[in-house]
């Protein structure tokens, strides 16, 4: 079986898993400026969230309530979101693993922070580390290098989706020190080129990519779904 993944912009996925979606960071047109769908046009049975920033949180709650979808979440956003009007969380923290229906999912740390949007604390950032379908995606969220990458790639990564804007976040000459760490078979980027301090010239990534590892990269366009 394959995998849909789907690139929304900036840092926003969904993955159909065998008719299961999953959108990852919701933040879409009217909100994100490299997105071309509105909230109103996306389904989602789960919501994957990485953290509080507004750019990954903005439609969260406006799509889980309108879906039903479960938010998969740390403690803090869970009880922000609940607070919200939208109760079907399922909140997690740093190291811990949950099987779901479609996979199991763990929580991976991120270095980053995790402000939500009217300001209260956001709890520790993440990452997300699925085993669906007989494959293992990581998803890293928003974060800066860390060398216990080596120990999540350990488990053997199909997919890595990685943040390589740099100035937030890990930037590309980063994101090829962590595919050592992660030695992934496929590696698609997000976090880049929505705003100015974010943008990269992601040819050039790829290029990079291709020359110095034996990582296959991705680079998606827009809405356009692709198969892992």
């Amino acid at each position: 079986m394959t995998i849909s993944i789907t690139w929304h912009g900036h840092a926003t996925f969904s993955l159909d898993v065998n008719g299961t979606t999953l959108v990852v960071d919701p933040f879409f047109a009217g909100n994100n400026p490299a997105a071309k769908t509105a909230v109103t046009a996306i389904s989602a049975h789960y919501i994957l969230q990485t953290h509080g920033h507004a750019d990954h949180i903005a439609d969260t709650v406006a799509l889980a309530k309108r879906t039903g979808a479960q938010v998969i979440c740390n403690f803090e956003i869970g009880n922000w979101i609940m607070k919200q009007g939208h109760d079907n969380c399922h909140t997690m923290n740093t190291g811990g693993g949950y099987n779901f229906p479609f996979g199991r999912v763990k929580m991976t740390p991120a270095l980053h922070s995790s402000g939500l949007p009217d300001g209260s604390y956001g709890g520790d950032p993440g990452g997300f580390l699925l085993h669906v379908d007989g494959r293992t995606i990581y998803i890293a969220g928003d974060t800066a290098l860390f060398s216990d990458m080596g120990l999540i790639g350990v488990v053997g990564l199909d997919v890595a989706i990685l943040p390589i804007g740099d100035n937030y976040t890990m930037g590309p000459d980063d994101s090829l020190l962590a595919l050592e760490y992660l030695n992934p078979k496929v590696v698609i980027p997000g976090h880049y080129n929505t705003w100015p301090p974010i943008a990269v010239d992601v040819a050039d990534w790829a290029n990079r990519v291709r020359a110095n590892t034996a990582v296959k990269p991705i680079v998606p366009v827009v809405d356009e779904p692709f198969t892992v």
